[in-house]
């Protein structure tokens, strides 16, 4: 069984930790033993998709873990170099359980493992990674059965085709696009996708390197996004795209150099969904814009909104029968990729709904951009819950406010809501706010900051 001195590294949607001290070759071979006895529980099929990113860890990790799982029975597939919506990809078209060694916009020294079920369904801590993490502390013995076989197929080729058959961009016009790939996966899949495109590639950091020389792969720190932002204005270019470290999300700058809420490309891809399918169910997560509950049902589709997370939007997905879900984080969900997400068919809807109009992306995105937001304010407290009580207590009864508990703690009112929420990965408290005027964001964001951090 764990105990208190091991390390907390199975988290809520993935396993993430550092690299030689907590995610090591030998607890990549647990991971991998155990997984095995996982799916064999599950009457899952008997092979294992396997792909890694471009730190330098993970390919001795991947390994570790295909050891481990091979020594359970399980046949493996290595995909080799992968995004981790290249990994879904292949889980989804082979409908085989996955592995994806990433620890995805985290710094250098970390490294980490998604996990997923046959047809890309997701793994999180509610859904089969306790029993996982169970296994590992308590030590999988190994069946006296046959090893099972490891091979090598490459997938890249039918990811490019399988996505550009999504997002018809044949008919678009000449674009000139910047992309920082921040050193990570996109700088490996962007190229093989955008040969294809009608554009004009400006690339910033494009070389694999898991030490990240440049930044941080990660664009939802806006530090990160200064030198795209530059660069778009600097070519004069139609759009920036930013993917984080295993491009599983993307972020967009528009051609005056802005970043673009990505609640805004929510929008943007639900009406082109709703286009396609008329009336079908969208996902928001509930520190999206209330921007996009409106759109889309002035648009006649059906709103649903969701928890913050991977694995809660997925299930929701197969559940609602839903064609697509935005996270505010830059996650895009698609229910013709598996309800999977992936930052490179989010970014080919921006690029489609661009290249079809002579407008240019601000003035695209303007009619969804109805309300200001604070961003996502982390702050570090001892008690989140009597801080939550505090805050449901001062705020509950104001502007005929409405309380909702779906993921922490929500107060809605007529013309502003924010919610506070514990993080699923670090000891903080994480705040939105979102309100019809800029004075009125200030205000609630000020005095609400004020009883969180005392």
């Amino acid at each position: 069984m764990k105990d208190s001195s091991q390390p907390d590294i199975f988290k809520a949607y993935d396993i993430r930790g550092l690299v030689e001290t907590e995610i090591t070759p030998d607890f990549a071979f647990a991971v991998g033993l155990s997984f095995a006895r996982f799916l064999e529980l599950e009457r899952e099929p008997g092979t294992i998709v396997i792909g890694e990113d471009m730190r330098p860890s993970s390919p001795e990790l991947a390994e570790a873990f295909s050891a481990g799982a091979t020594s359970n029975g399980m046949d493996v597939i290595r995909i080799g170099l992968a995004s981790t919506d290249m990994l879904y990809f292949a889980s989804g078209k082979l409908n085989l359980p996955g592995a994806m060694f990433t620890a995805s916009h985290n710094p250098a020294e970390y490294n980490g493992i998604k996990l997923c079920k046959s047809g890309a369904r997701p793994i999180g801590k509610e859904s089969g990674l306790q029993i996982i993490e169970r296994f590992v502390y308590e030590g999988s013995p190994i069946p006296m059965r046959n090893i099972g076989v490891e091979r090598h197929q490459d997938m890249v080729s039918d990811y490019v085709t399988h996505l550009l058959s999504l997002v018809d961009v044949s008919a678009i016009r000449p674009l000139k696009i910047v992309i920082d790939a921040g050193n990570g996966m996109g700088g490996y899949t962007a190229p093989q996708v955008f040969s294809r495109l009608n554009a004009d590639v400006v690339e910033l950091y494009f070389e694999l390197d898991g030490t990240f020389p440049n930044h941080e792969a990660n664009p939802i720190d806006p530090k990160n996004m200064k030198a795209l932002q530059k660069a778009v204005l600097k070519h004069k270019a139609d759009i920036g795209l930013a993917f984080d470290g295993d491009a599983d999300r993307c972020f967009l700058v528009d051609e005056k150099g802005e970043i673009v809420n990505p609640s805004d490309l929510t929008s943007l891809i639900a009406s082109r969904e709703l286009a396609k399918h008329p009336g079908a169910s969208i996902i928001y997560n509930l520190i999206s814009s209330r921007a996009v509950n409106e759109v889309v049902e002035e648009l006649g589709g059906k709103a649903i909104r969701s928890r913050v997370g991977h694995s809660y939007i997925k299930a929701l997905m197969a559940e609602t029968g839903a064609v697509f879900g935005g996270e505010h984080s830059g996650h895009f969900y698609f229910k013709d990729f598996w309800c999977a997400d992936s930052g490179m068919l989010a970014a080919l809807h921006a690029i489609a709904a661009l290249g079809e109009s002579a407008s240019p992306l601000s003035k695209i995105l303007k009619p969804y951009q109805r309300y200001f937001a604070s961003g996502e304010i982390n702050s570090k407290v001892n008690d989140p819950a009597s801080i939550l009580a505090a805050l449901e207590e001062k705020f509950g009864g104001k502007d005929e406010a409405t309380i909702d508990h779906l993921d922490g703690l929500t107060i809605i009112a007529p013309t502003w809501w924010f919610n506070v929420r514990s993080s699923n990965t670090e000891p903080l408290l994480r705040l939105n706010v979102e309100a019809k005027t800029q004075a009125k964001l200030t205000r609630l964001q000020e005095d609400v900051l004020a009883l969180i951090r005392g």
